[in-house]
């Protein structure tokens, strides 16, 4: 798919993995509207690219219409989504303090799970009123789950089943989607340099960077750009997820 004037969004686009799928969207020439809640870093990022911040709580039906159709009016139908926005807050089922409160999980389900399904429904409505190019293609979606979909660790439930869904929307909606020429793929990362991850202590990073394989080094933001980049451009890679990991395969805990 073409990149040039293309209308994207990108969730979770004010820092960590989303601000590198915004930065690479927009050096390939994509009009990119940032949606997120932190409004000072979102806007400090789409001054940066020349794009837009809209304000935005994925897990909101209201929240994220409203943000689509902010996106819209400044640059046109969406062609390309990216769906970064999560959180990954952890609590064992049965902890020293008793069981997972119900709440917990929800929370975790909600932005994972249900705003990443939000935003790919709101996005795909958009494609398909976009004029087709000659593969009869209208846009392409990119979700992010996580190799914690895969090998979910302890203390990690409600990360790990999100994450899963994430992996088993991404199949389901390409078919779905087919028929109007929508594209459906999906990033799960690693270990990567986020601002989560930038705030612990360097001998914590220099232990998590020694499990990987290799290289052994934390994955950049720009490096899941590139993935994003290629998602786009390759008209045939649809339906699948794919893991950027360094070949990591993590252990319970």
């Amino acid at each position: 798919m073409e990149f040039k004037n293309v209308a994207a969004i990108v969730t979770g686009g004010a820092s960590g993995l989303g601000e590198g799928a915004a930065r690479a969207l927009a050096a390939a020439g994509c009009k990119v509207a940032i949606l997120d809640l932190q409004k000072e870093l979102g806007e400090k990022v789409a001054a940066d690219i020349g794009g837009i911040f809209l304000e935005c709580d994925v897990s909101s039906a209201d929240s994220a219409e409203a943000a689509i159709n902010g996106a819209r009016e400044a640059h046109g139908l969406c062609g390309i989504a990216v769906s970064c926005a999560g959180i990954a807050p952890a609590s064992k089922i049965l902890g020293r303090d008793g069981v997972m409160p119900l709440e917990n999980f929800n929370k975790v389900i909600q932005v994972n799970l249900i705003g990443t399904f939000n935003i790919l429904r709101l996005a795909a409505a958009d494609m398909a009123q976009r004029e087709p190019n000659a593969d009869g293609e209208r846009g392409v979606i990119i979700n992010t789950a996580s190799v914690a979909a895969y090998e979910g660790q302890i203390g990690q439930a409600a990360y790990s089943a999100s994450k899963g869904g994430v992996v088993a929307l991404t199949l389901q909606s390409a078919r779905e989607l087919a028929r109007e020429g929508i594209r459906v793929n999906t990033i799960a990362p690693g270990l990567f340099m986020t601002p989560m991850m930038a705030g612990m202590p360097d001998e914590v990073q220099e232990s998590l960077a020694a499990t990987l394989p290799f290289p052994k080094r934390l994955g950049k933001p720009e490096e899941f750009g590139m993935m994003v980049d290629q998602m786009v451009r390759n008209p045939i890679l649809n339906g699948e997820v794919i893991r950027l990991d360094c070949a990591l395969r993590m252990a319970p805990k």
